[in-house]
């Protein structure tokens, strides 16, 4: 009997995962048995569980998760409703803001160049962008004009300190200084993402007369520096940044549904911001930025940092082509030295000994992280987004695992960390 129940969970399981018909991503093998890669049906399901419950308290609307293993998706469904004012329900290829998610593939995008011998990373980065010959560090504020004082800088900014976080710019409008934050709003720097006519070319130079937290290389500080690596790659490549990522990245890659802006005929596949207020699910509204951004507006700003829009199995992509060391069937964007490279830790010890490091793109684990547990194998890589999105990617066990959600605000959602210590412990190898 027991084995009958055992036998009858995984069919249903198999099933269930096939509810939905899969959209034509010619570069993407179909779907192989659980057991054939490792992973024990019945404790997948805990995953669906999970989600459920976390639904049903509240912590989120719903979303949609996927996992891969040696590149083959073994799971890929929806939960929820991405619209629950009109009841919609979430579907498997709905179209996330990913926002910091559009780093890892700046990262990648700065890489390729590099590859192509158009600079060294240490080089400075007033070389190409001049106004950063004048950034200093922060000395002075008056809260009264938002005004301030800096200090010079003892060694320029450099590429690698821009994609490691290491470079002292600010972040704007999240940053933890206020000093910072008000700063940037005096100066009208967009942050990440917005609906008005404003371009990478504008905006850099802004970041650039901005007073840093410290001086380039001393501390780990979350920044706009992958933005001003956008700007970056227009200039080395002579392209507008969009058309260097659709281009050379998702084109090749088959990624249809990535990009900074939509077309009208995928704008209903865009997911609604909620936020809880009142116990209830509403759809997310701020005067800081136009939500809806991807769909209106001027549609000129594209954000090396926090700009892109995608779906779970695109992304999955991505992320399985820097697992198979820079390639992805049969097309190759980066060399497997270079992909070694990336993923080495780049800011020794500042992260003092923590559970990951951070390498050129990404926080990666450590052997404290596999101490810890639930975080993956030792090079597990991985990283989230602002509107509630999480990714990571273990070599070690060629596994790929994806949470996408659109929510903002804190709702107590426990999601995030439970998906990816349930799915390294559906591992059944």
């Amino acid at each position: 009997m027991k084995a009958f129940s055992y036998l009858l969970m995984s069919l249903l399981f198999l099933a269930s995962c096939r509810e939905q018909p899969e959209t034509s991503y010619t570069a993407i093998r179909s779907l192989k048995g659980l057991e054939t890669q490792g992973f024990a049906p019945d404790r997948l399901t805990r995953i669906d569980q999970m989600m459920e419950e976390a639904i049903a308290a509240g912590e989120i609307p719903g979303g949609v998760a996927l996992i891969a293993r040696n590149g083959n998706i073994v799971y890929h469904k929806a939960f929820g409703q991405s619209n629950t004012a009109e009841g919609t329900a979430f579907q498997k290829n709905d179209i996330f803001r990913i926002a910091s998610q559009t780093k890892a593939i700046t990262s990648t995008a700065v890489m390729m160049l590099w590859e192509e011998g158009h600079f060294q990373l240490d080089e400075p980065i007033s070389k190409y962008i001049p106004e950063f010959e004048n950034t200093g560090v922060l000395a002075s504020f008056v809260e009264s004009d938002s005004s301030f004082t800096t200090t010079p800088l003892t060694t320029p900014i450099t590429i690698r300190h821009l994609l490691t976080h290491t470079s002292g710019i600010g972040y704007g409008m999240i940053d933890s200084d206020p000093r910072i934050r008000k700063a940037f709003a005096k100066a009208g720097i967009v942050d990440a993402f917005t609906a008005e006519a404003i371009t990478l070319k504008e905006n850099v130079p802004k970041i650039a007369q901005m007073p840093l937290h410290h001086q380039p290389g001393e501390a780990w500080t979350y920044s706009e520096g992958l933005d001003v690596l956008g700007r970056f790659v227009e200039i080395v490549s002579g392209m507008p940044f969009d058309q260097f990522l659709k281009s050379r990245i998702f084109d090749p890659l088959g990624m249809e549904d990535t990009a900074f802006y939509l077309s009208e005929e995928k704008a209903n596949r865009l997911v609604s911001v909620q936020h809880k207020e009142d116990g209830q699910w509403r759809l997310f509204e701020t005067d800081v930025y136009d939500t809806n951004y991807p769909i209106r507006g001027a549609k000129r700003f594209f954000s090396g940092g926090a700009g892109l829009s995608s779906t779970a199995r695109d992304y999955f992509v991505f992320l399985q082509m820097m697992l198979n060391n820079g390639e992805y069937n049969g097309v190759r964007l980066l060399s497997r030295t270079t992909v070694e490279t990336m993923m080495v830790n780049q800011i020794g010890d500042l992260w003092k000994g923590g559970p990951t490091d951070f390498n050129l793109g990404f926080s990666v684990v450590n052997d404290k992280g596999v101490a810890k547990g639930g975080l993956g194998g030792p090079g597990t890589f991985e990283w989230g987004g602002y509107f509630n999105t999480q990714y990571f990617a273990d070599p070690g066990e060629q596994l790929i695992g994806i949470l996408m959600k659109q929510t903002q605000g804190d709702s107590g959602d426990q999601t995030g960390w439970k998906f990816k210590q349930m799915v390294f412990a559906s591992i059944a190898d």
